[in-house]
């Protein structure tokens, strides 16, 4: 069925709920995993800051703010691998094998190229849940890798959760009889 598959992974809880449905998937077929995790300016966090990616060009940026800069992006990076060794290192203990990798850049077209060039079967990622203007203006990476990917695409959605207050009209409603 699955061979190879590519868990596309972020920071965020749902990172871990597609890292726990891959692992699963993967438990099930005998599947290899790579871990993929992308340094991205639109993930929660990051401290890339595209108009100031070449201090060079920049005469007005001292040397300590490129250093704090350096400093951030350092620690945004090292976070990123110990999350995708952490992963990686519980799939090798559930006797799948795993490896990770950690790229710079868009998200989608990133995905996209390591399934690709890693002849992956399945694509396992989240969604943001962006709708409306904000994936016209943002885009959505998921949407992306969905229409670009060289494999099948598996999307983990969490529904959202309905908060007290609704939970309870929604139970005095549901008492009341139709008839």
């Amino acid at each position: 069925m699955f061979n190879k598959i590519l868990v596309a992974l972020d920071r965020s809880e749902m990172g871990k709920q597609v890292f726990a449905q891959a692992l699963a998937l993967a438990k099930l077929t005998g599947a290899n995993l790579m871990l993929h995790h992308v340094l991205s300016a639109e993930e929660e966090g990051s401290p890339y800051v595209p108009v100031l990616s070449s201090f060079d060009y920049y005469p007005g940026v001292s040397s300590p703010s490129f250093e704090y800069y350096q400093k951030e992006w350092d620690a945004f990076k090292n976070e990123g691998i110990k999350i995708l060794q952490f992963f990686c290192a519980e799939a090798n203990t559930a006797g799948i094998n795993a490896e990770f990798t950690q790229s710079l850049g868009d998200p989608g077209r990133l995905i996209c190229n390591l399934a690709r060039n890693w002849n992956a079967d399945l694509i396992v990622m989240g969604r943001r849940g962006r709708s409306g203007l904000a994936e016209l203006f943002l885009g959505s990476v998921s949407n992306y890798v969905l229409h670009h990917a060289p494999c099948s695409v598996q999307i983990v959605h969490v529904p959202a959760t309905i908060p007290k207050a609704k939970e309870a009209d929604l139970e005095n409603h549901s008492a009341v009889i139709v008839g």
